[in-house]
């Protein structure tokens, strides 16, 4: 297959970029070039800006796209437009925050979606390739599945991913924890040893919607893993076992870290206080994808890899994570203080 990857250098592009190469496909990426510019030399490259500058797409032909970068539905919108004609399948990397009343558990693809105007949409991000409010980042995944298949009715693939970690995987969510736990002492653990989480290796996503595009399905799926209920616990012991740390966790409580402004998600990644109501963000249901094909590596696995890959990084500022000097002061805090 001749295969039109929007993005195609980072972090998922570049596993989507890997797998379609290794199964025989024929793979032609578009971006700005800012991104890893000297990955994939023998690969075909075009230059170009989601926001406003496609004319290297036209009049070209491919089988198959696959939007890996799409926020805005304007954007969304051009690159459906002009390619609609020439391709004969669009896969839409989408998220699980496209849900609303995220209190539920095992929430599926029929669940209800977050509504915003196009109007306020279009207001919200003029100007700008990406979401300018992370609030809204949900809202506007949402839109953009709207005015793809309102452009190419039942031609489209929508992936609606949980959190997706593994190597090269900058946002620091997962890799925050694998290198905290692997430092060893005393590890500020949030909130209830028994709380669900998920998350998907990008290797298995990457393969999955590769083999879903060779096949031309189409439709809505959720797309994340583990396929048990994982805790927050067993996610930690793991990380423990792997890294042959002397970590030891002490559980503070979810009351105490927002008395404290403790930001969850960010500052302890995984962490979505009780109180927020959004249980259901970390316990899709996935069944629909393991159908398709769906699996998922050992849960060790990806924590080694993910281990190995921050070994080789220097220099740089994370940005999810506690700084070390803060978590001993919350825990020197906590006990002193400890709160049931």
């Amino acid at each position: 297959m001749k295969i039109l990857i929007l993005g195609g250098t980072r972090f998922l592009g570049r596993f989507l970029t890997e797998n379609a190469r290794k199964r025989g496909h024929e793979v032609t990426l578009f971006n700005r070039g800012k991104e890893n510019p000297d990955l994939f030399p023998d690969v075909e490259k075009l230059m170009g800006d989601r926001n406003g500058d496609l004319k290297n797409l036209e009049g070209r032909k491919w089988d198959a796209v696959i939007d890996t970068c799409g926020f805005v539905p304007r954007t969304v919108r051009e690159s459906a437009e002009l390619l609609s004609k020439e391709i004969g399948h669009y896969t839409f990397i989408s998220s699980g925050s496209v849900y609303n009343n995220l209190e539920e558990k095992g929430i599926d693809e029929n669940h209800s979606i977050n509504k915003l105007s196009m109007e306020k949409a279009e207001e919200m991000t003029e100007g700008t390739a990406g979401p300018i409010y992370n609030e809204y980042y949900g809202h506007l995944k949402a839109l953009c599945e709207q005015e793809l298949e309102r452009i190419m009715p039942s031609r489209n693939l929508v992936v609606r991913a949980g959190l997706i970690v593994g190597p090269f995987d900058y946002s620091d969510r997962f890799s925050y924890w694998v290198n905290r736990v692997a430092k060893g002492g005393e590890v500020l653990a949030p909130g209830r040893k028994d709380k669900e989480i998920q998350f998907i290796d990008v290797r298995d996503l990457a393969e999955w919607i590769i083999k879903m595009v060779e096949t031309n399905v189409i439709g809505v799926f959720n797309a994340t893993g583990p396929h048990f209920t994982l805790t927050m616990e067993r996610f930690l012991e793991e990380c423990k076992k792997l890294t042959n740390s002397n970590t030891t966790y002490t559980w503070v409580s979810e009351d105490f870290l927002l008395d404290k402004d403790i930001k969850p998600w960010t500052e302890l990644p995984l962490w979505l206080p009780d109180k927020w109501n959004m249980s259901g963000f970390l316990s899709m249901n996935i069944e629909k994808a393991e159908k398709r094909g769906l699996t998922c590596r050992p849960l060790k696995e990806t924590i080694r890899d993910t281990l190995t890959w921050e070994s080789t990084r220097t220099n740089y500022e994370r940005k999810a994570g506690m700084d070390i000097n803060k978590e001993r002061k919350i825990l020197k805090w906590w006990n002193q203080y400890p709160v049931s």
